[in-house]
C-alpha cells in the first residue's frame, strides 16, 4: 500500500459517533462516502440498502440535509430525476413529500410525458426529516471529519487504472479503510467565496473548502477544471408588501413525488403561496455602473447557463425586464428566498437593487447574496457506472462531476452507491441505459461529452421523451433495482410488481373491448368520436381522447371495468398509457436500434492511436480524450463522422468475430462473452492495446 503523499502519521482510533444499525469498530468498511450533501446522502444510503457496511464522513453531521442553495426540489426535467430516484428507493422524494409547503406540477399545459413535478421545501423540515431517515438507516455510520488524503494501492491487473483506493487520510491523521470510496464534495474542493470585491477560502459560507483532497487529485492526474455558481440575498418575510405583487398559488390537490406516498404531509389549504414581481431599468443602470465591484462576474471562470446571476441576465440580455419569484422558505420561516435575484455585488449595493423592485421597496436583507467558485473534474474519465477510469473503486457523484441542482446530484448519488456497493460484492456494474431513464441520459452525457459549464437536465435533452415519463418510473427501474441491484426495499418491489400487473391486465382488458364508432357514441357521448370511422375502436382508442376517463368507461361499461376505476391511481396511469401507445410503440423501433448500438462494446483500455482502423488523428484523439464505452456513445461525440462511425463498427465487428472464432477453438480459457472484446483478443492479433 502507498500513500500519494508520503506522510509519516501513525494509525490512530477513529472515534465513531452517530452510528445506525452496526457495532463494528473495525476501521475497515465495504463502502465509504466522503459529504453529507444530496448526493453524498443518497449514495451511502442507496450503498446501504445494497447490504454493504457504509460509512459516511462529513464535517458537521448537523448539516446532512442542508438546502444550500433554493428551498425547492424538483421542475422540468428535475422532478423526472425525483422519480426514477424514488423508484431505486431513493430518499429525496420520500422526504419531500414530508417537508413540502407548496407543490406543483409544472407544463401542465402540455402532456404528461414532460410535466415536471415541484415543490417549495421546509428547509428545517427536510433536514430533521433526511438525518432521522440516514441516522437509522441500518449498516450506516455517520462521522464527522475533514477528509484530507486518499490511501492507494496497486491497481488489480485485470482492469484499467494506475492504482486502487483503499482507504482514506482524516485531517486528525487516522486511517479509514474500505472497499470503495465514493466522492461527493460538492462545491468544497478549493472553494472561494465572492462577495463584491472579497473573497474567502469556503465551500458555502461558512464553511471550510477541501484543499488536501484537491490536491490529491490533481496530483494522481485527474483533469480539474473551475466552475462557479450563487445564490442570492435572502428577504425578511415581513418587511415584504405582498398585497402589490402576482400570487401564485399551489395544486390542490398537491401531487406527491414518491411512488409510495399516497398524499403529502400537509393539507391542501395549509399550502403556502409564492408571489412574481420583476425588475426594472433601476436595477440594470446599478448593476452597470458597479461591475467594477465584482469579482465573481468578472472572473472568466463558467457559471450556470439556465440559472444566472442577476448580473449575467443584465449583461446577457440588456434592455429586459426578468422575473423574479419569491419563495418561502418554511412554515415558521421569515425568510423569503427570491429565487432569479442571485448576485455577488457588495451587501449595501445589493440592498440598493433590492430597493428598487416593486414590492421590495422596504424590505430588509438577512443575508447577502454570494458567488463560488469550485474545482470540478472532467466526468469523461468515469465509466457509465461512475467508477474512474484513472482509480480503481473510486466513484464520483454530484457537483465534482460538473453538475448543478440537488435533483442532479441525488440520482448520481444513487447510482455511485449502488455500483461502489456492488463493486465490493464482485457483481456486474448497475447501468441505465438513456433509453431506460433520464439518469441514464444524465451519466451518458457527463460520461461521454463531458462538461465546460454546470449541467442541468432538461426533458429537451432526452430522446424517448415519451417512453421515459414520470408516471412509469417505477415499471422502468424498480423492479430492475431489486432483482439486479438489491437496493429496493421488498415493500416497494411488492407494490412495484402488484401496479405492473394491474396494468397490463387493465390494458388487455381495454383492447378487448371493441364497439363500431355508433356504438361508442351511444355509450361515452363525451367522447368526439367520427360516426364515419368504419373499423372498430377499442376502449383504449376511446380513453385516448382528453374528454374521457377511466370513470367515464366504466360508467358505460362497469363489468368489467370498474375495478380498474376505483383504482385512482391505476385510473390515471391508464389514461396516460393510452394517450401515448401509439407514440411509444413508432418509438420502439429507434430505442431498440440505440440498444443495439450500445450493446457493441469497446474495451476501456483500446488504444486508439495503434488500432488497424480508417481514422483521421482528429477522430483517433477525441476517441482518446472521451473514451466512449460503446458504439452508441461513439455517435454522440462532437466531431465524429458517420464514415468515422462506421468504420470503427466494422473494425468492432471484425474483432467480434475473431473473439467469437477464439472463444470456441480454445478450451479451457474463458474469453469475454456477448458483444465484447478486450486485451484476450489483441494479444492474438497484430493490434496493440495500452497498457
Amino acid at each position: 500500500m502507498f500513500l500519494l503523499r508520503r506522510r509519516a502519521l501513525p494509525p490512530a482510533p477513529l472515534p465513531w459517533r452517530r452510528r445506525a444499525g452496526s457495532d463494528g469498530t473495525a476501521p475497515r468498511w465495504d463502502v465509504l462516502v466522503i459529504g453529507g450533501g444530496h448526493a453524498g446522502t443518497e449514495a451511502a444510503a442507496a450503498a446501504a440498502r445494497s447490504g454493504v457496511r457504509t460509512l459516511l464522513i462529513t464535517h458537521k453531521a448537523d448539516t446532512i440535509g442542508q438546502m444550500s442553495c433554493n428551498p425547492s426540489f424538483g421542475g422540468i426535467g428535475k422532478g423526472h430525476l425525483m422519480r426514477e430516484v424514488d423508484a431505486l428507493d431513493g430518499l429525496c422524494a420520500r422526504i419531500c413529500d414530508q417537508s413540502g409547503v407548496h407543490y406543483k406540477v409544472l407544463n401542465r399545459c402540455k402532456g404528461p410525458a414532460v410535466w415536471g413535478l415541484r415543490a417549495q421545501i421546509d428547509r428545517k423540515l427536510y433536514k430533521e426529516n433526511m438525518q432521522k431517515e440516514i441516522l437509522n438507516t441500518p449498516l450506516l455510520t455517520v462521522h464527522e471529519a475533514s477528509v484530507e488524503d486518499l490511501l492507494l494501492m496497486e491497481p488489480e491487473p485485470d482492469r484499467p487504472g494506475k492504482c486502487q483506493v483503499s482507504g482514506v487520510i482524516l485531517g486528525d491523521g487516522s486511517r479509514v479503510h474500505a472497499g470503495s470510496v465514493i466522492l461527493t464534495t460538492g462545491t468544497f474542493l478549493r472553494g472561494m467565496v465572492f462577495i463584491g470585491l472579497k473573497m474567502h477560502p469556503a465551500g458555502r459560507l461558512g464553511d471550510q473548502p477541501s484543499i488536501g483532497l484537491a490536491q490529491t487529485l490533481e496530483k494522481l492526474g485527474f483533469a480539474v477544471g473551475r466552475l462557479k455558481t450563487g445564490t442570492p440575498p435572502r428577504l425578511a418575510k415581513d418587511s415584504i408588501d405582498f398585497s402589490v405583487l402576482e400570487r401564485h398559488t399551489a395544486d390542490n390537490p398537491p401531487v406527491p413525488f414518491s411512488f409510495l406516498s399516497e398524499a403529502v404531509w400537509i393539507k391542501p389549504e395549509d399550502q403556502l403561496s409564492c408571489y412574481r414581481t420583476l425588475t426594472n431599468g433601476k436595477v440594470e443602470r446599478i448593476i452597470h455602473d458597479n461591475l467594477h465591484l465584482n469579482n465573481h462576474v468578472r472572473e472568466t471562470t463558467r457559471g450556470p447557463r439556465y440559472c444566472p446571476s442577476l448580473e449575467s441576465k443584465v449583461l446577457r440580455f440588456p434592455n429586459r425586464i426578468h422575473q423574479l419569484w419569491l419563495e418561502p422558505e418554511g412554515l415558521d420561516s421569515n425568510v423569503i428566498y427570491p429565487q432569479g435575484m442571485s448576485m455577488t455585488l457588495p451587501p449595501e449595493l445589493q440592498e440598493q437593487v433590492i430597493a428598487c423592485i416593486h414590492g421590495l421597496e422596504k424590505a430588509k436583507m438577512v443575508q447577502p447574496g454570494y458567488g463560488v467558485q469550485y474545482d470540478f473534474l472532467d466526468p469523461r474519465q468515469l465509466s457509465t457506472s461512475l467508477e474512474s477510469r484513472l482509480v480503481q473503486r473510486l466513484f464520483f457523484a454530484g457537483q465534482i462531476n460538473g453538475t448543478t441542482g440537488y435533483e442532479e446530484a441525488a440520482a448520481q448519488g444513487v447510482i455511485a452507491g449502488i455500483n461502489a456497493g456492488l463493486r465490493v460484492s464482485g457483481k456486474p456494474p448497475f447501468i441505465i441505459s438513456r433509453t431506460e431513464g433520464y439518469v441514464g441520459v444524465l451519466i451518458d452525457d457527463l460520461t461521454t461529452l463531458g462538461t465546460n459549464e454546470p449541467y442541468r437536465m432538461f426533458t429537451s435533452r432526452v430522446e424517448f421523451r415519451m417512453s421515459l415519463r414520470p408516471d412509469n418510473a417505477d415499471s422502468r427501474l424498480t423492479l430492475r433495482g431489486f432483482e439486479e441491484a438489491g437496493c429496493v426495499s421488498q415493500q416497494r418491489y411488492a407494490q412495484t410488481s402488484r401496479m405492473k400487473a394491474a396494468l397490463e391486465e387493465a390494458i388487455a382488458v381495454l383492447k378487448s373491448l371493441q364497439f363500431t364508432a355508433t356504438k361508442w357514441s351511444r355509450l361515452v357521448p363525451e367522447a368526439p368520436i367520427s360516426t364515419s370511422r368504419s373499423s372498430l375502436a377499442s376502449a383504449l382508442d376511446i380513453l385516448q381522447y382528453t374528454e374521457v376517463t377511466m370513470e367515464l368507461l366504466a360508467r358505460a361499461i362497469p363489468e368489467p371495468l370498474r375495478k380498474f376505476a376505483e383504482w385512482r391511481q391505476l385510473a390515471e396511469r391508464l389514461k396516460i398509457e393510452a394517450v401515448y401507445e401509439w407514440h411509444v410503440a413508432n418509438q420502439q423501433q429507434e430505442i431498440e436500434e440505440v440498444r443495439r448500438d450500445e450493446a457493441l462494446k469497446l474495451p476501456e483500455d483500446l488504444d486508439y492511436f495503434a488500432i488497424d482502423a480508417s481514422l483521421s488523428q482528429e477522430v483517433r484523439e477525441k476517441l482518446d480524450s472521451n473514451r466512449p464505452q460503446t458504439i452508441g456513445a461513439v455517435s454522440r461525440i462532437p466531431g465524429i463522422t458517420p464514415a468515422a462511425i462506421v468504420n470503427l463498427l466494422r473494425f468492432v465487428k471484425t474483432n467480434q468475430q475473431r473473439t467469437e472464432h477464439l472463444k470456441h477453438s480454445r478450451i479451457g480459457r474463458p474469453l469475454p462473452e456477448g458483444n465484447t472484446f478486450g486485451k484476450s483478443t489483441f494479444q492474438n492479433s497484430s493490434l496493440s492495446c495500452a497498457s
